[in-house]
């Protein structure tokens, strides 16, 4: 080898190897924002599992707006709105749920019954729209919702990138509604 060529094939060494470390660079960071996404969209595929898990048993629908949903449906829980489980030999007990949704994020209350009056609990966040319910068939108001059948939920998680959203949606039908138990 001339001392050109190796003057040559160094100097293209020395820029893949620099080629190659931006791109490490770049990876590491913008792994942080990438995990983020990911837990995002794993914390909103749960929550619509537990929702449409809810909506099986749910009986009866009380309200059905596009960011508020309340229906009635049984619970593990040993009172309405309270945190000690029910043992597996108690049969679950009928409780209101409301679920409402901002423009960044949701709540679940559970109360008694006919009653809105529990204490609200952030559920999930990081969503760009408010309009996440919708129903088949569509009710002719919010208010009068007993003809409601199956509902579907829509969150839209916002694209750091800015271009588009991320939806995931899933929906149910009330198994207990339909069957008129």
């Amino acid at each position: 080898m001339t001392l050109i060529e190796l003057l040559v094939s160094s100097t293209m060494g020395v820029v893949v190897m620099g080629a190659v470390a931006l791109l490490v660079i770049s990876a590491v960071k913008e792994q942080p924002q990438i995990s983020k996404e990911a837990n995002n969209i794993t914390t909103a595929h749960w929550v619509l599992e537990r929702f449409t898990h809810e909506i099986r048993d749910g009986s009866a629908v009380k309200y059905a707006g596009e960011s508020k949903f309340s229906f009635e449906t049984y619970v593990r829980h040993s009172t309405c709105g309270g945190s000690a489980a029910l043992p597996s030999s108690t049969p679950a007990i009928k409780c209101q749920v409301t679920y409402t949704c901002t423009a960044t994020a949701c709540s679940r209350t559970e109360s008694p019954p006919g009653s809105e009056s529990g204490t609200a609990r952030p559920i999930f966040s990081g969503i760009d729209s408010s309009q996440v319910f919708s129903y088949a068939p569509k009710p002719s108001s919010p208010t009068s919702a007993g003809e409601v059948t199956y509902v579907k939920a829509t969150l839209q998680l916002p694209n750091p990138s800015g271009t588009g959203a991320l939806t995931i949606s899933d929906g149910a039908s009330l198994r207990n509604a339909t069957l008129g138990y």
